[in-house]
């Protein structure tokens, strides 16, 4: 019997000293370096890295399913960046909607909880798009779990708190990633994030417009808009001619006068959503004896005649497919213009995506949404801009809420921040948002006065100015 017991005291000894050598060696093995561990995830690829100091910075690519629901009907690779500081800080997962920059940049709330930054390509963007492109697979639902895997592959390596954020289509993004997986994150920042519920009740906007600004700022800009259909055909000499200089077409949207309406009925909407109140100096103040030129340049600065071109219009196919299938589309109407000199309206999204891609909208995608944050936000922050058009129709907060909020910067723009707005918000933005990553110190969450960016200001890192796209794109 003792010699069974010591045979097995012995056994035991044996196999714990294997089992530690194994540990050991394997923890051995576990690459140290922040390239090698981004690089040992399955699925994820360096295409380049680029140096910047206090950081350092990829461009990668990572392997997605383009069905979530069937993994195994194909793959796509998605492109991400990684603003890399501190395994140890907080991470900020931005997205724009759109395109994702391959230039280092820090948005808002990574300057504030001075931490490291995850932005992720919005799938069906060039070069983030399946070959063939299937596009029933692009959806809001779709697209939140693009992020919720990328955010399960890299939690393992960041490990601390974790905060959501974008701006205009990417605050709607975070928004929605929110809502089909509210436990990934620790806290959202949605920047001017439209909420477009019943897509065919706009009568917001109109409101908007109405009164945004002064008067006289108003009555500028509405003289330009309307001179410029008064002078529709002599100006689209001048289309036909800057098409043709720059190798223009115009098949997606149905031929030049289609196109030319279009920007000049963008106009107004432009303005407020880019400018200022004191950009208004800006504006011809009388566009009845205004030259052509001046009439021209000022629109073409602002709305862009290139915008809906079909070399325009390629970029974001897949804003306007989702704004035509789910998103929803504003339409407002022109009450100084005479019903005359407008032909064609407010233009529908389909009319801005090819033919050939079928598209059929589906009203319940915003009504579940705006639901959902209503009864359910929890650590959600929106900000949103006083001249915004894209602000007449946004995110509110109902009884389920739970410390969350919508602020309004004052006389700000779709490039309304945290740093925009009044003091008391500010301090109490700021706060939060420490809070939720984690990061906030005693003295700040006795008093959300004392809250301050944690990092300094980067004049290359930090661009406020707002992300320029041609209006009625978000």
């Amino acid at each position: 019997m003792r010699k069974a017991l010591r045979w097995l005291l012995a056994l035991t000894v044996f196999i714990g000293t294997l089992s530690t050598a194994g540990a050991a060696t394997a923890a051995q093995s576990e690459p140290t370096d922040i390239k090698d561990r981004l690089l040992s995830i399955p699925g994820m690829s360096l295409i380049q890295e680029k140096p910047y100091p206090g950081y350092r910075y990829f461009v990668l690519n990572y392997t997605q399913p383009v069905d979530h629901r069937h993994p195994d009907r194909g793959t796509f690779q998605q492109r991400i960046t990684v603003l890399h500081k501190d395994v140890s800080r907080p991470t900020v997962f931005y997205t724009s909607g759109y395109n994702v920059s391959t230039n280092p940049s820090r948005r808002e709330p990574t300057q504030i909880v001075d931490g490291n930054q995850v932005s992720l390509e919005y799938r069906f963007f060039t070069p983030s798009r399946p070959d063939p492109a299937d596009w029933s697979k692009l959806d809001i639902w779709q697209a939140a779990s693009d992020q919720h895997r990328v955010y399960e592959a890299l939690k393992p390596i960041y490990s601390a708190h974790w905060l959501a954020t974008g701006g205009s289509k990417g605050g709607m993004t975070a928004t929605y990633y929110e809502r089909f997986y509210p436990h990934d994150m620790d806290g959202v920042v949605a920047y001017v994030a439209p909420n477009d519920v019943v897509n065919n009740e706009d009568s917001a906007y109109d409101r908007f417009f109405a009164r945004v600004g002064t008067k006289e700022c108003r009555d500028r800009l509405n003289a330009v808009q309307r001179e410029a259909l008064v002078r529709r055909e002599p100006l689209e000499k001048k289309y036909a001619a800057y098409a043709a200089d720059n190798h223009y077409t115009f098949d997606t949207i149905g031929g030049l006068d289609k196109a030319y309406e279009a920007v000049v009925l963008d106009y107004v909407w432009g303005f407020w959503q880019y400018s200022l109140l004191s950009d208004c100096s800006s504006v011809p103040a009388n566009a009845a004896t205004a030259t052509d030129e001046a009439i021209w340049d000022s629109v073409d600065t602002i709305s862009g005649f290139s915008a809906y071109t079909d070399q325009g219009l390629e970029t974001y196919t897949p804003y306007y497919y989702q704004a035509g299938t789910q998103l929803g589309a504003p339409t407002i109407h022109f009450p100084y213009i005479e019903k005359g000199l407008i032909r064609y309206g407010y233009q529908p999204p389909r009319n801005f995506v090819p033919r050939s891609i079928p598209m059929r909208f589906q009203p319940f995608a915003m009504r579940d949404v705006d639901t959902w944050v209503r009864h359910h936000a929890q650590h959600m922050l929106f900000v949103y801009g006083q001249n915004d058009p894209w602000g007449s129709e946004r995110f509110r907060l109902g009884a389920g809420a739970r410390d969350s909020y919508v602020f309004t910067a004052p006389g700000l723009n779709h490039g309304a921040n945290v740093a925009g707005l009044v003091a008391e918000e500010k301090s109490l933005a700021t706060a939060r948002i420490l809070e939720w990553a984690g990061v906030a110190s005693s003295a700040v969450q006795k008093n959300p006065s004392a809250a301050k960016p944690l990092a300094r200001y980067d004049s290359k890192l930090d661009v406020r100015d707002v992300e320029r796209e041609p209006a009625l794109r978000p």
